[in-house]
């Protein structure tokens, strides 16, 4: 199902094109078919593991700091809904993800038909990244609308994750979220939390693959 959602995608990328490219084992199948249709396009992506991906198959990459603009972006997610909000909390790179997501014309998620619901279930918490200054604060204010948050613990060493830009990484949980865009709004009210995993308004395109086949919906 990975592969023929990677097959799918690279239909859409075409030469001259800046491509976003997220996390995750089916970016690897995009960037391992790009890699060998020898498309004229340059990447940036959020995520070191892809970048890393990218310098071995010969891609040309772009600092994200010097691209405004992007013409197509692919990542994954946790969950999405019908009305395309999605949930992507594992790889804690989201602010990253986020201002790919703005930049682009279209951003596209590449998922599995199990990931797809008509609402947003929240089986995942939501991953805030969050100024380490303004932890505290922070912290209050998510208790205040009735969250609960945790430090994500590292499992690699004493102490909490910590992001690419050197923030602390939260996982927030409600047990009740009634209305999403408040709810996302409020949180990015919030002074010193930076980012959020919840996306709204960003994606545009989702690409779905079940045991019998791959299709679209959003896009052109």
């Amino acid at each position: 199902m990975k592969k023929r959602s990677a097959k799918v995608a690279l239909e859409l990328i075409e030469d001259g094109m800046i491509v976003g490219l997220g996390g995750g084992e089916t970016i690897g199948y995009l960037v391992e078919y790009l890699s060998h249709s020898h498309k004229d396009v340059k990447v940036v992506t959020p995520s070191f593991a892809t970048e890393q991906v990218c310098i071995q198959s010969g891609l040309e990459l772009l600092p994200l700091w010097s691209v405004n603009h992007v013409d197509l972006s692919f990542d994954g997610c946790d969950e999405v809904d019908q009305d395309m909000n999605a949930l992507k909390s594992g790889g804690a790179i989201q602010t990253r993800e986020k201002l790919i997501a703005s930049m682009s014309d279209r951003y596209i998620l590449l998922l599995d038909d199990s990931k797809y619901f008509v609402s947003l279930p929240f089986f995942h918490d939501i991953t805030c990244e969050v100024l380490k200054e303004a932890y505290s604060y922070v912290s209050r204010k998510i208790k205040e609308m009735g969250g609960k948050l945790i430090l994500r613990p590292n499992k690699s060493k004493a102490g909490p994750v910590i992001s690419d830009d050197g923030h602390f990484i939260v996982d927030v949980h409600f047990d009740t979220i009634e209305n999403i865009k408040e709810l996302n709004n409020k949180l990015n009210n919030i002074e010193g939390l930076i980012a959020t995993s919840l996306f709204v308004g960003l994606v545009t395109d989702l690409i779905i693959s079940n045991k019998e086949e791959t299709y679209r919906i959003g896009g052109k």
